[in-house]
């Protein structure tokens, strides 16, 4: 009797040394009180920078449809994708061009979508009218966001829009899970060739006056985990040790008693 005493205080002291008491879990806006006069902060337009793939698209009032057909480029299916065919875009070159077989070189890098639509329009128009009431819609085709770390769909996104906030990429990632680190979110940023780390705090106000909180094509989310998730995961891993244990000891005195009668 003695024996099984012996072993029941052992799991108990095992138990409540492993089980700790959690803290609560932070949540977004935690110390936000009121939006009364809260400044609306306006969403910056986007760069476009080099190693961007932009699809530039040429209209005109011309009721011939070939005279605006030949400043567009062909634009493959899925399926002829594969064996090569040209995709409907342009790539923003090392010297932060993109080369249009028609227009020549144009600088892309550095301006946003609308001012290199109107650059185009203004190319198209003078000296000499190449079209009528030319229209110029410039997009780009590798809008991507990754999200990794604790969240609850991890990966690359498409991202349709050009603007895209870091709570909404965190949303279309199934949101933060419950050991995500929501005080201390990373974002890895690359421009231009040079890349920046920046930290914000997702339980905070403060976060709509970041940087970082919209976010721009290529951007990495990286959310760490909180320290209650590497306590949980030693509390499992002591737990699973002393059911192997007790299940090793009872086998023990199951052969023991078998063998002693």
């Amino acid at each position: 009797m003695k024996f099984y005493t012996t072993v029941a205080l052992l799991i108990l002291t095992l138990f409540t040394f492993s089980c700790k008491v959690q803290k609560a879990i932070p949540t977004y806006l935690d110390n936000y009180k009121d939006s009364a006069g809260t400044d609306i902060v306006k969403m910056p337009e986007l760069k476009i920078q080099k190693g961007d793939f932009l699809s530039v698209q040429i209209y005109s009032l011309s009721l011939d449809p070939k005279a605006y057909e030949i400043f567009n480029l062909p634009c493959a299916s899925a399926s002829t994708a594969a064996a090569g065919a040209t995709t409907c875009g342009f790539l923003v070159d090392d010297e932060g061009n993109i080369i249009h077989p028609r227009l020549g070189a144009i600088h892309a890098a550095g301006l946003t979508k609308q001012e290199l639509a109107a650059s185009v329009k203004n190319m198209l128009v003078s000296p000499k009218e190449l079209l009528t009431n030319p229209t110029v819609l410039v997009n780009y085709l590798n809008y991507k966001i990754t999200v990794l770390g604790e969240v609850r769909s991890p990966g690359t996104l498409s991202i349709p829009e050009t603007k895209v906030t870091i709570l909404q990429a965190l949303g279309m990632s199934g949101d933060i899970t419950e050991y995500g680190k929501k005080s201390e979110v990373k974002i890895l940023r690359e421009y231009n060739g040079k890349r920046e780390i920046g930290v914000i705090d997702l339980t905070s106000s403060k976060m709509f006056e970041s940087p970082f909180y919209n976010l721009n094509q290529n951007d990495v989310v990286m959310v760490d985990a909180v320290k209650q998730k590497k306590d949980k995961t030693s509390q499992d891993l002591i737990i699973a040790r002393t059911g192997f244990v007790m299940s090793v000891i009872t086998s023990a005195i199951l052969l023991y008693n078998t063998f002693r009668r």
